[in-house]
């Protein structure tokens, strides 16, 4: 579907409802949720109703689906490019123990009054599992106001989870992702642009100010690095993730449907590495497909069309031999692009191991 018919969806939807989005918790039902999202045709329902959840990384651990959200909340602060209003500062952990089952909300894994380095704004987390301990790995900005990523460790899914006195060792930005392959080896990815301070490392420092390239230079790209065996920290120095056009050169930063934002995930399929991300300003879910973990990979196409707000955010994962996409709109909270639910729907790889392109709105 067109950018600009997802837009149109959006101004009727927020015309026709009214929804509170000023409380710290959502006022709408069930049910009244059901009916505004059948307006729009929505194919999949909010999996969380009591809370503003966001950005869902889900996992399969023990047999049971866990899913580690960011915690939405109304923070009074005026919205602007780089997401100050997004003030999240806890997160949730919820399981099923299978899809379209009951969720389960084990409460505060972890808050930010836990963390000594960290002064605001939790994002977007993920977890991972190694030698019976499982790991929480988060951003927040520290107390200079600069994104880092921090590790916090628990002896069950849910945790809660312990922190780290500090945050991981040469870490920065937003959105981690860890990837652990068939060898045992796990790799993180992280980075996202404007707001998640990625133009601000390219030189290898932290400076002050924005730098981006220009429209018809290769685009920022996310970063990656395979992790110690603890868990805790970098095995090595980090690295650039390359993504490539059909001709093998790197995506531009003009542009704004392909080149990378933010959010990345990494899924393996039929021996294949799939690197999926956000466009951020254009709204999309793309893919692009390697050969290693490290890449490079190459564009293939979208697999999420732009939902109701503004952000875009995911997570792929395999439950019962069926793939399965976690993702996050903004209907339960009227459009409110800062107060988000998160949602899940199945995917699908065709026979050439492409992905089918998913339209959030459209009931097959």
């Amino acid at each position: 579907m067109k950018l600009h018919t997802k837009l149109n969806q959006y101004l009727v939807f927020c015309a026709v409802v009214c929804v509170s989005a000023c409380d710290q918790k959502p006022t709408s039902t069930s049910s009244e949720t059901e009916t505004k999202e059948d307006s729009l045709g929505a194919i999949s329902q909010p999996l969380v109703t009591d809370l503003y959840t966001a950005d869902p990384s889900a996992h399969v651990f023990n047999g049971k689906v866990y899913i580690y959200p960011s915690h939405d909340f109304d923070a009074g602060i005026p919205a602007n490019d780089n997401g100050d209003h997004f003030g999240m500062v806890d997160y949730h952990v919820y399981s099923l123990d299978k899809i379209g089952g009951p969720v389960t909300d084990h409460g505060i894994a972890l808050h930010i009054d836990n963390v000594p380095w960290a002064g605001r704004q939790m994002w977007a987390p993920d977890a991972a599992l190694k030698d019976g301990k499982y790991f929480f790995y988060f951003p927040a900005k520290d107390k200079e106001d600069v994104f880092r990523i921090g590790v916090a460790v628990a002896s069950t899914p849910e945790g809660p989870f312990t922190p780290m006195d500090q945050p991981i060792e040469g870490s920065y930005s937003i959105d981690p992702a860890v990837f652990t392959d068939a060898d045992g080896s796990s790799y993180m990815y992280f980075g996202g642009i404007w707001g998640g301070q990625l133009q601000r490392w390219e030189t290898g420092e932290f400076v002050p100010y924005d730098s981006f390239p220009a429209g018809d230079q290769p685009a920022i790209r996310p970063r990656v690095a395979k992790m110690n065996n603890d868990m805790l920290g970098f095995a090595e120095e980090v690295r650039q993730v390359h993504i490539l056009d059909e001709n093998g050169a790197p995506l531009l930063a003009e542009d704004n449907n392909r080149r990378f934002f933010e959010a990345a995930w990494v899924h393996k399929y039929n021996g294949k590495y799939y690197f999926s991300y956000s466009t951020g300003d254009t709204h999309f879910i793309c893919y692009a497909t390697g050969d290693n973990p490290y890449g490079p990979f190459t564009y293939q196409g979208v697999v999420l069309d732009p939902v109701i707000g503004w952000t875009n955010h995911h997570s792929i994962v395999e439950v019962d031999g069926k793939w399965y996409l976690f993702y996050h709109d903004s209907t339960l909270s009227g459009g409110q692009t800062h107060l988000r639910n998160i949602k899940v729907t199945e995917l699908t790889h065709r026979p050439d191991g492409s992905i089918v392109t998913i339209d959030p709105y459209t009931k097959k």
